[in-house]
């Protein structure tokens, strides 16, 4: 069984010291390859230095709407000429999006947004999508600027008529540990209804700790734990669930399996 985290956070500080254990405890799970969205400049060498350390890594270059300053859009060009010197293992732009509930401007938000999304489109990158509230929004943009290299809608909360207007558009639906919660039942609906062509799995390490370990952190090999989660819903045996979302994860982001 081979799984591939497509969304976590392995450059944060909590994992500064345990960095090879955690890849060893989701190694034993059947976690092979992990992909590091960035969330600003702050991070950007620090996820380039990780891919070049382990070659199980993957990133992401962008900036995450959460870490916006009213400058940000200044960061355009930096990130142009890295995305231009770019290593193989760098395979999207993000996490990049909208955040309706975060105290950034939307008009920053959306403008920086478009200056990451013409970039991919320059480079013929993928995206990955952060939206929270802010799906048809999301969908405008994308529509607008006539976006043509799919991506990723991370940690995706909402209904199949959502999800399908982004898979529609050449997005995978970023499944996590919200699906593992009682209270996530239009959620849990949409991924049941989804055909399993358009998911990939994700943890959003060391965030988003599944139920049942609410106030601990989050960590890769809890990607078997999602995976069950997801076999539950769809009735399907796991081997078959784990090889359709292997597959999707690398034609995701353009890697070979």
């Amino acid at each position: 069984m081979r799984l591939f985290d497509t969304h976590c956070h392995l450059d944060f500080d909590v994992f500064a010291n345990g960095l090879e254990n955690h890849i060893k405890s989701a190694n034993q799970v059947g976690v092979e390859r992990f992909l590091i969205p960035a969330i600003g400049p702050s991070n950007w060498n620090r996820v380039e230095a990780l891919a070049k350390q382990y070659t199980s890594i993957y990133y992401a270059l962008g900036i995450h709407p959460y870490f916006l300053r009213p400058d940000s859009h200044t960061h355009r060009d930096q990130l142009d000429a890295l995305l231009s010197q770019r290593s193989r293992h760098c395979v999207a732009v993000g996490e990049c999006g909208l955040d309706a509930m975060v105290d950034v401007d939307s008009q920053i938000q959306e403008r920086v947004f478009i200056q990451q999304l013409e970039l991919a489109q320059t480079y013929q990158l993928p995206l990955i999508l952060h939206s929270r509230k802010t799906h048809n929004r999301l969908l405008q943009l994308l529509k607008q600027n006539r976006f043509s290299y799919g991506g990723v809608l991370h940690a995706f909360s909402g209904s199949y008529q959502q999800a399908k207007q982004f898979t529609d558009l050449g997005f995978y639906i970023g499944v996590g540990g919200g699906i593992t919660y009682p209270r996530a039942n239009k959620t849990s609906q949409a991924i049941t209804q989804l055909p399993l062509e358009y998911i990939v799995l994700e943890t959003d390490s060391p965030d988003m700790p599944l139920n049942g370990y609410q106030g601990k952190m989050n960590q890769p090999k809890m990607l078997a734990q999602i995976l069950s989660c997801l076999a539950s819903l769809k009735g399907m045996p796991k081997q078959t669930i784990a090889e359709n979302v292997w597959k999707n994860s690398n034609s995701a982001f353009g890697i070979c399996e």
